[in-house]
């Protein structure tokens, strides 16, 4: 009951505030239909319930599977049994990831299926299982992330150049579609399991973060890759725009539930068959211990069932409208505004969010407070949403004006900041852009496009999340910088006292 109240209380702070925002604006400047803002109330509490639901069963199911698999793979001592495990649970985690085929179909309609969705779905998850693999050798051999973080990249810039120009945008946001809810506390667990292995406290922190990250350039690199075959091949189609409804409330809920229902069972299905293979032949772990780790994925499957139900049914429409709304006011200053507070207050309703701090907290014993995490996080999205919101108002910038500098001036923060948080920079960028972004942000960004005239629907839509996946990366390596003078300056002050 204790943590139930807990985590309901984390989960309050965190949906309240964009509830808030919507109701405000409604009231003001952007007055909704009804047929949006009661849907958009009910969903609200359904994202409350289902992530409080959620974060419970993460601690209790995914957390325990992930840390005994990478425990497994640890003791092991093996490096056939560490590749083909990584190999195979990289590419079917995302394989099965629902965001990554919503993308997947938007894109299989706007290259008139030239670029279908199940090849795309397929490159990005050999390009996550590729990458994941290196990311627990990387985590087995102590091998610094800067490295990793610095070689990876400027693959992706060489590659870039030979490649279809418009897959770059979309490439980006694969690898945030690929970090979803149970994707990345999966990951987490997994390179926490690993690291906990290690006799020397510091490089298990050091390795504990930086697997997602690397992770999600697999997806980049998957489709950048798989661009180059379609170098000639020009991009056409839009996007379809969404039209308010004249719908109840059951239908509006009730169309999304199968479907989210069997996504989501498609996505915990790779991991609870490893978790009953390893039972059987290695972990064989206790009966009390088996129906906690069972009770935690059921209540893992309800909580995000009835978060995304949630977020379909009632949070895109009105991101979208309230997009389109602004972009209509003869004021731009709103945009600029209301875009950074939606960006801020969004990403603390993404439940990886919440499972990365907590996991930064605990790794760290509570030397790095996630209060301070989420600070930065949080800011660094609102910051994002802004740059995106301008991009469309200045046709005059391109999404590589933000890319090329931010993750170059990124590479070059990794070789000054402590390698602990390198590590949690590069997750960090692959947390914030889940399902909440993936849905109302960008319907939020593509209602912009749309309300603009010259803003291009498809041009300006795609390659708000990769904004938003790149600079989280640049401020929690700057989080890093202060820490590390903080650090140094407690220190001097002790050794004056001393003397």
């Amino acid at each position: 009951m204790t943590e139930l109240k807990e985590k309901l209380k984390e989960v309050l702070f965190s949906v309240l505030p964009i509830t808030a925002i919507v109701l405000i604006l409604h009231f003001t400047i952007t007055p909704l239909n009804s047929n949006l803002i009661y849907p958009f109330l009910i969903a609200s509490l359904m994202v409350i319930i289902g992530l409080t639901f959620f974060l419970i069963g993460i601690d209790q199911g995914i957390e325990e599977i992930g840390r005994g698999i990478g425990n497994t793979i640890t003791k092991s001592n093996n490096y056939a049994i560490a590749i083909t495990a990584s190999l195979v649970l990289g590419f079917f985690i995302s394989y099965a990831e629902p965001d990554l085929h919503i993308l997947a179909k938007q894109v299989d309609g706007i290259t008139s299926g030239s670029f279908n969705n199940l090849l795309m779905v397929t490159v990005v998850s050999v390009g996550i299982g590729i990458m994941m693999t290196v990311g627990m050798l990387r985590s087995l051999k102590n091998i610094k992330i800067k490295y990793i973080f610095t070689i990876s990249y400027l693959l992706i810039l060489i590659l870039s150049f030979f490649s279809n120009y418009n897959f770059i945008a979309i490439a980006f946001d694969a690898s945030g579609a690929t970090t979803g809810a149970i994707t990345v506390p999966f990951m987490l667990a997994l390179a926490s399991g690993i690291s906990s292995m290690k006799k020397d406290s510091k490089v298990n922190e050091n390795t504990s973060f930086g697997v997602i990250g690397i992770s999600s350039t697999g997806a980049i690199l998957g489709i950048i890759i798989a661009g180059i075959f379609f170098r000639n091949d020009a991009i056409k189609g839009s996007l379809p725009k969404t039209v308010v409804k004249s719908r109840d409330i059951t239908s509006l809920f009730g169309d999304n539930l199968i479907h989210i229902t069997y996504e989501t069972i498609l996505t915990l299905l790779p991991i609870i068959l490893t978790y009953a293979i390893l039972q059987i032949f290695f972990l064989k772990q206790k009966k009390n211990r088996v129906i906690g780790v069972i009770s935690g994925i059921v209540m893992t499957f309800i909580g995000l069932v009835i978060f995304l139900v949630g977020i379909n049914g009632g949070f895109m429409e009105v991101g979208l409208q309230l997009g389109i709304k602004l972009s209509s006011l003869d004021s731009k200053i709103p945009i600029i505004i209301i875009s950074l507070l939606l960006g801020i207050t969004t990403v603390l309703a993404e439940p990886a969010v919440h499972v990365l701090t907590h996991q930064v907290e605990d790794v760290t014993g509570g030397s790095v407070r996630r209060e301070w995490v989420l600070i930065f996080l949080s800011s660094a999205v609102g910051l994002a949403i802004l740059l995106s919101s301008i991009r469309i108002m200045i046709e005059e910038i391109e999404l590589w004006m933000y890319l090329i500098p931010g993750f170059a001036l990124a590479i070059i923060l990794s070789y000054f900041v402590p390698e602990l948080f390198t590590g949690m920079a590069i997750d960090a960028g692959g947390v914030a852009s889940g399902p909440m972004t993936a849905t109302f942000s960008l319907a939020f960004i593509q209602g912009i496009s749309a309300g603009i005239p010259n803003a291009d629907l498809i041009k300006d839509g795609f390659g708000m999340i990769a904004i938003v996946a790149m600079v989280p990366i640049i401020s929690i390596e700057i989080l890093g910088a202060l820490y590390q003078l903080s650090v140094k300056k407690s220190s001097n002050n002790s050794n004056s006292i001393k003397q």
